[in-house]
């Protein structure tokens, strides 16, 4: 089990400090993939990072493709620089595209910030649960990390539940503006590997 007292090094390496090939990650949950965003997902990112998802991100919803399409190639670079870890969101049983989701390294050394939208048709299913709880689940078990950390709007409550379900506690609160304009009134979790929040 990697030590979270490990020397401060990048987040994406194991208990030997070699270093995680963020671009082949998959994790899978009972009913989801999680993979490595490509181009592929492309006009489904475009269609569904929709004003109305966005309302509590710090993102501007895309305009055209080509937005989408930069946004791709960036995390496919920060992906190969173990930077972050870019996934998208599949179901299992017919690979329908539901969302993405991101584990992404912080200013802090040996601290991750997590991050996920799920498509409008999708929410109500607990869909952002699983994802994240998967998401939390690889990180404990292949990476070595202090803690990991979730922002998330203070009105955005379904986003704070999944915070909450897996221990988070509010270590600040903040104000931010987005790129669309909106005031984010924004609370950050903080949340423990699993055998210090047991101790």
């Amino acid at each position: 089990m990697p030590s979270p007292d490990a020397p401060a090094i990048s987040l994406f390496t194991d208990a030997q400090g070699k270093p995680i090939n963020c671009s082949s990650v998959r994790i899978e949950t009972e009913r989801l993939q999680l993979l490595p965003i490509t181009e592929h997902y492309s006009q489904e990112i475009f269609r569904e990072f929709s004003p109305e998802i966005t309302r509590y991100m710090f993102p501007a919803p895309p305009t055209r493709i080509e937005d989408t399409l930069q946004f791709i190639q960036d995390s496919i670079v920060g992906m190969a620089a173990n930077r972050d870890l870019q996934l998208v969101i599949r179901r299992n049983s017919n690979q329908e595209f539901l969302g993405c989701c991101g584990l992404h390294e912080s200013e802090s050394a040996g601290v991750g910030e997590l991050g996920i939208w799920v498509k409008k048709s999708a929410h109500g299913h607990g869909f952002g649960m699983e994802a994240i709880r998967g998401l939390n689940s690889w990180a404990q078990n292949n990476l070595r990390y202090h803690y990991l950390v979730y922002p998330v709007d203070r009105d955005n409550i379904p986003s704070r539940r999944i915070a909450e379900a897996l221990g988070g506690q509010v270590i600040e609160e903040r104000t931010s503006m987005s790129l669309h304009g909106r005031v984010l009134n924004e609370v950050v979790y903080r949340i423990h590997r699993q055998e210090e929040r047991s101790h």
